[in-house]
């Protein structure tokens, strides 16, 4: 018999909640029985979230706005989703942005815009979750990329940000697995999602639906990964669309 609610009880924290990914995951996990935070700078589009998640699963929700750049913010953050929901089962480290200007001609401010979310954010939300994903022999699910596994041309800080995730991931999976924690890179290729909208056109404009992967996919494999039970964990998906490699 298939449980159709594997992850009833079990709390889970969303960063880049407000959006693409982030929001369709946060679905994902509520459809399968989870209560879930929403953590995002947008505090209205998280609360538009919350509401659909009540009235499409009845599960709990809170509502976080956070800038994970903040290591203060981000400690509230999960201080709050434990007090909340009495403990935390499952991350998803999702909040990350690219610019996609020529490395000659990418601002400071532009760079330390994608160190500071892609790298410090993934490792501040990680630093303050791992006692409570310990204690609940938690799942902390990364959300990587394509272009943290095969160069990058047209955006080598952004690839650089991802190769960090994915490598901060699998080292971390060394680390804390005798301690009962999951963890699991998941990465995409392309996906239609606003991701790009910070300088540049959004993937949802850029590519027609069906071209590329949408974010209920990429959705239902971070909550694969997050319904692991102990001892089990998957390492690593990879989500790509059939013809990438055909562009090498």
């Amino acid at each position: 018999m298939v449980e159709t609610e594997p992850l009833a009880g079990d709390a889970a924290l969303v960063t880049g909640a407000s959006s693409g990914i982030g929001r369709a995951t946060a679905l994902a996990l509520a459809d399968r029985g989870a209560d879930v935070a929403l953590a995002a700078r947008r505090e209205d589009r998280l609360t538009e979230i919350a509401d659909e998640i009540g009235d499409a699963h009845g599960r709990e929700t809170l509502v976080l706005p956070t800038d994970v750049r903040d290591e203060e913010q981000v400690d509230e953050m999960i201080v709050r989703t434990v007090d909340a929901f009495g403990g935390l089962d499952v991350l998803v480290n999702n909040a990350g942005l690219g610019v996609n200007d020529p490395v000659e001609e990418l601002s400071t401010e532009s760079y330390r815009l994608m160190m500071d979310v892609n790298v410090d954010g993934m490792f501040f939300t990680t630093r303050a979750a791992i006692p409570h994903l310990r204690k609940s022999e938690g799942n902390l699910v990364f959300v990587g990329s394509f272009a943290g596994q095969y160069p990058r041309p047209a955006n080598p800080v952004y690839a650089a940000t991802k190769w960090w995730t994915r490598g901060f991931a699998l080292s971390l999976e060394g680390a804390v697995g005798d301690d009962g924690i999951a963890v699991t890179v998941v990465n995409p290729t392309e996906v239609r999602t606003e991701f790009g909208s910070e300088e540049d056109e959004p993937l949802k404009d850029e590519f027609e639906p069906g071209e590329v992967t949408e974010p209920p996919e990429i959705a239902e494999a971070i909550a694969f990964a997050a319904m692991r039970d102990p001892p089990n964990t998957v390492s690593e998906i990879n989500l790509y669309r059939r013809d990438k490699f055909a562009h090498f």
